[in-house]
């Protein structure tokens, strides 16, 4: 019996195939052979991984077709012989290296890999390693065949997500030895790595014959359409196949086995959640799509050509998603008898494929889509769920629940002359006096500020920091505070994301990295970089300082996300949010300061591994979703936010807000427990396969015992402020101002408000 009927899909978008498949079908079939797909036994097992019936079952062909229905002949061969290869790829690790727990062959195998991918063409002096089994023939051919049309940009991206997707394989295997499954948020984020749809992604720039122009790749725009057509990608890879890869394989790397454990819940009832965040995925991309991307373009004032390129990207992606459903339905890999779109007839795809035109925005000109083809209610109610925030919706305080705190917050001597300092570095920076234009005096008073009590926090961040430098930890903690509330205060009621823009982009002239002269500040958000920076920077080198500045602008930049999820009314998607309030809450721009001054002879590779960067990540996520639960009431009824994770769950997954603190609170565990999971297993290995020396070693336990006391220290001071103080809210409380006018992008010039008395505080 199969394990649960598959749910309702939301698919815009109608699959067309291409008209070459045959001659794919024919074509790979004898590349198979060629480089020893098929026909040849494995040396481990001693017979074939596949033979010509599975291979011709699979029909990695239809799958190509389906997925890139414009391309020539020739291209959609040498697409397919790359699906070819990656499918095998995953098969031939599964019965190798994951059934016989064999790690140590696995990384000797996979390390192999990476020499047969070269950006540039290895010298006639540096011969390549001879290929020896069907994986690595099959690379050579193949990457001989793609590059030669392609950018070095494009070739390093493709090799870094080829690199992840056969790299991570170990990340699977590690949790299949140890018998754990992950929780959400590390399962989606490593899926990416491990699945491949990034991989995807980057060849269907070469299958449209449209680079994305390198000076916009790596915004956030384009790295959301690229996660979200992965992560939608996956999700439904998950529910097609969780019947082979859970009862089967005993794989455990799979969406709906993860919400199952995590959420205790049925597998019927999981899969309904996967399905739901599949949904939510696809309308994030939608989303930004059409709201993101034209404001990008101007931004970097891209050419139509590069315009058009981008827009044959995002197509390109678009057809690769229905055609991947498509094929899920028809192949013989995968469970897809169970739902109703199995009853799928010749007919009826006919009528998917004449039935109108594709793309964005065009949905509503298919009149005959067929049979819950467009998952019309499911597709309806996530939309409207994530677009019809309500503002200042009332919602009571909140019980705290038990949180899991394994670490002691230590506490730094120096927190009273720290105290002192945070007042008078906020009242001479002007953080205290009023600002010309608003509805009320200030975005602070000398005793809100004094309630806020930031120094407590950074005496806790750093509990051995010296005097000096606890005073420019807590001047940080001011500066990125006042930030966020000075956003949505000066430009939030304003829907004023043009003058929002220009804000943050004059926050990067106060970072000089030469410490060089900066322009006249002009207001106290100007004025507190500038002097912070000097004070910070000086005495880094150049590279800790581009690292400092980067994690500074992640945050300022964040601020417009918030602020175009506010103009949108638009509670976040979940993954979107989670990876969003790393930013906003400032993680990486403490962190940064971390790694500046407790990492110093720890090398900077390092920090870019999977298991540092889940180790960080995990440690943020605790602290973020600390923040979120302790200003829940604050945001959601008194300021009118609608960035906050305790809402997002809420949401989500039809929760009342006491259940979606519970549920949040569950997250801040699981993803604390990961961080003792990976400080436990994987630092240890790390730091041996880097060879560090003893001083390394010391920075790197230094930097650890540093990510614990954060985490202490915030759980810590968010029970000591006044910043989420009930009653001080309530005093402080005024009805919320009356729009009046057309709500949206580019209708602010049509609107007035109507204030009735000041403005409440915001965040």
């Amino acid at each position: 019996m199969e394990p649960f009927v598959l749910p309702e899909f939301y698919m815009p978008y109608p699959a067309r195939l291409n008209p070459h498949l045959e001659g794919a079908r024919t074509h790979s079939k004898a590349w198979a052979y060629q480089v020893g797909i098929l026909g040849e036994p494995d040396p481990t097992t001693g017979t074939p991984i596949w033979d010509e019936r599975t291979f011709d079952a699979h029909d990695y062909a239809l799958l190509c077709a389906y997925t890139h229905p414009d391309a020539s002949a020739t291209e959609l061969d040498l697409v397919t012989d790359w699906y070819v290869w990656v499918f095998f790829f995953d098969d031939h690790f599964l019965e190798v290296y994951k059934r016989t727990r064999d790690n140590r062959g696995a990384k000797a195998y996979l390390d192999r890999l990476p020499s047969f991918m070269p950006v540039q063409p290895a010298a006639p002096t540096e011969p390549s390693p001879e290929p020896t089994n069907p994986i690595e023939r099959g690379l050579v051919d193949l990457w001989a065949r793609t590059v030669p049309t392609m950018s070095v940009a494009w070739r390093a991206r493709f090799i870094e997500s080829t690199k992840n997707l056969l790299e991570e394989s170990l990340w699977e295997l590690a949790n299949i030895r140890q018998d754990r499954i992950a929780n959400p948020i590390e399962y989606v984020a490593m899926r990416r790595k491990v699945g491949g749809a990034p991989w995807s992604a980057n060849l269907v720039e070469h299958a449209v014959a449209a680079e994305v122009p390198d000076r916009v790749a790596h915004t956030r725009p384009l790295h959301v359409l690229r996660d979200t057509f992965s992560d939608a990608v996956h999700l439904r890879n998950d529910l097609f196949s969780y019947q082979r890869e859970v009862q089967d394989e005993g794989e455990n790397a799979n969406c709906v086995l993860v919400l199952e454990r995590f959420l205790g819940v049925d597998t019927q009832r999981a899969a309904e959640l996967t399905n739901d965040l599949l949904t939510s995925r696809l309308q994030q991309f939608e989303n930004t799509a059409l709201a993101e991307l034209p404001l990008l373009f101007e931004e970097h004032q891209l050419d139509p050509v590069a315009r058009l390129d981008v827009a044959k990207y995002v197509k390109g992606l678009q057809d690769w998603q229905s055609g991947g459903h498509e094929w899920h339905m028809r192949s013989s890999r995968y469970m897809n008898g169970g739902g109703p779109e199995a009853e799928d007839s010749h007919a009826a795809t006919l009528v998917r494929v004449l039935g109108g035109p594709s793309g964005l925005g065009v949905s509503a000109a298919h009149l005959a889509p067929t049979p819950r083809r467009v998952g019309g209610r499911l597709g309806t109610r996530t939309w409207l769920a994530s677009h019809s925030g309500l503002p200042y919706e009332p919602v009571g305080p909140v019980t705290l629940p038990e949180f899991y705190m394994p670490y002691t917050a230590r506490v730094n001597v120096n927190l009273e002359r720290s105290r002192q300092h945070c007042i008078d570095w906020g009242r001479e920076m002007g953080m205290l006096d009023e600002l010309p234009g608003l509805p009320r005096a200030g975005i602070w008073t000398e005793e809100k500020l004094a309630a806020f009590d930031f120094a407590v926090c950074a005496a806790r961040l750093h509990p051995d920091a010296s005097g000096p430098e606890l005073d420019i930890s807590s001047a940080w903690l001011t500066w990125g505070t006042y930030g966020d509330d000075y956003f949505p205060v000066v430009f939030g009621h304003a829907r004023d994301l043009a003058g929002a823009k220009h804000q943050n982009d004059r926050l990067s002239t106060f970072m000089p990295l030469d410490c060089s002269a900066t322009p006249p500040p002009l207001n106290p958000l100007e004025r507190g970089l500038a002097e912070l920076w000097h004070r910070t920077a000086s005495p880094m080198d150049p590279d800790a300082r581009r690292w400092f500045r980067k994690g500074v602008e992640d945050m300022t930049e964040s601020w417009l996300w918030e602020l175009l999820c506010h103009i949108q009314r638009r509670i976040p998607d979940p993954m979107d949010y989670v990876e969003m309030r790393r930013k906003t809450f400032g993680s990486d721009l403490t962190m940064n300061l971390a790694r500046v001054t407790k990492g110093r002879r720890i090398p900077r590779a390092l920090f870019r591994t999977r298991s540092m960067r889940e180790l960080e990540d995990s440690a943020a996520d605790y602290a973020c979703f600390t923040n979120d639960i302790f200003s829940y009431q604050k945001e959601i009824e008194f300021e009118g936010e609608l960035c906050n994770c305790v809402l997002v769950v809420r949401k989500f997954l039809e929760l009342d807000s006491a259940a979606a603190v519970l549920t949040v609170r569950d997250l801040m565990t699981a993803r604390l427990q990961q961080f003792e999971h990976v400080l436990a297993t994987e630092l240890p290995l790390l730091q041996d396969e880097f060879e560090l020396e003893a001083d390394a070693r010391e920075d790197l336990a230094a930097y650890v015992e540093g990510l614990q006391d954060w985490v202490s220290g915030i759980l810590d001071w968010h029970r000591l402020t006044g910043r989420y103080d009930e009653a001080a809210l309530r005093r402080e409380r005024t009805p919320p101002p009356v729009l009046a006018g057309p709500l949206g992008l580019g209708t602010s010039a049509v609107r007035f408000w109507a204030h009735r008395g000041p403005e409440p505080l915001l965040r």
